[in-house]
């Protein structure tokens, strides 16, 4: 299981409540350049539109050994594909306020491009302060330990 991009920040500004994995919707150029390492997700969340679950805001790059497409825009929006009865559950999860959708990474699942996301609820600054304090410390004493 090869991770092809990672929401590094998204782990320390928000809390993650529950996790969760879609399949990824992409071009055949889009799945080269994910595989190159031409996608990131900084920045990006996930919205129930019209029924869909959409990713939005990750950018992936065009494919560098393909020719430049036209009208090729790597900011657009790409469906993410979940069951019904998740997207349903998704959908009135987000309605709640503070809650919202954040990719954690991109990754490959067999042959296929799988995204793990989380329903997460924002951090306070001091909230982020105690987590990295409590990691320090987590660090510290398994050192001493050793």
């Amino acid at each position: 299981m090869a991770t092809f991009a990672e929401n590094r920040k998204a782990r320390h500004d928000y809390e993650t409540l529950e996790s969760f994995e879609g399949g990824l919707v992409l071009t055949g150029r889009e799945v080269k350049a994910v595989r190159e390492g031409g996608a990131k997700l900084d920045g990006a969340y996930l919205k129930v539109f019209q029924g869909k679950l959409q990713l939005i805001g990750a950018r992936i790059a065009p494919y560098s050994k393909g020719g430049k497409p036209e009208s090729y825009d790597p900011l657009r929006s790409r469906p993410v594909l979940v069951h019904k009865k998740e997207l349903r559950e998704l959908a009135e999860k987000t309605q709640q306020k503070g809650l919202t959708l954040v990719p954690f990474s991109l990754y490959s699942l067999g042959r296929r491009i799988k995204l793990g996301f989380g329903l997460c609820r924002g951090r306070k600054t001091y909230d982020k302060r105690e987590a990295l304090k409590q990691r320090a410390l987590d660090r510290d004493t398994k050192r001493g330990g050793e």
